[in-house]
């Protein structure tokens, strides 16, 4: 199972605030255990909605819409993410719960939300093994 651990944005993070050594050193930390204990899967953080695009489709079938960043509501937006995989749910929210403060300051807030497998997207078997196919694509281009 894998899950996807969001990190909710504030208005430090939207303003580009850099975390702190400190912090960064407790992020680190818990990577580093996250990768040792096998289930890291990807952990970034996110530069500000400032130099984001937003691309929406307003109408079906119609163009794209283009706007540009900074976005509104910061509670909102995400200022990074960490992707696990695990064996099971609880497994995940015990990752999620041990992950330090993102922002530092007591406000940092982090959403557990599961990635959907192929295999509870579609019963057809051929895209399931396409998407499949991908993934293991992907891993190999990313050792």
């Amino acid at each position: 199972m894998r899950f996807m651990m969001i990190v909710k944005a504030t208005e430090d993070s939207e303003a580009g605030v850099l975390p702190s050594a400190e912090q960064l050193d407790a992020m680190m930390r818990y990577n580093m255990e996250l990768a040792r204990a096998g289930v890291l899967l990807a952990a970034d953080g996110l530069h500000p909605s400032s130099g984001a695009i937003r691309i929406s489709y307003p109408e079906p079938g119609g163009k794209p819409k283009i706007t540009d960043g900074p976005f509104t509501e910061a509670k909102e937006l995400i200022a990074g993410y960490t992707l696990i995989e695990v064996k099971t749910r609880e497994e995940a929210i015990e990752w999620a719960k041990r992950m330090p403060d993102p922002h530092g300051f007591g406000g940092g807030q982090i959403e557990l939300r599961q990635v959907f497998e192929p295999t509870e997207l579609t019963q057809d078997q051929e895209a399931q093994a396409k998407q499949y196919e991908m993934r293991e694509h992907i891993q190999r281009q990313n050792p």
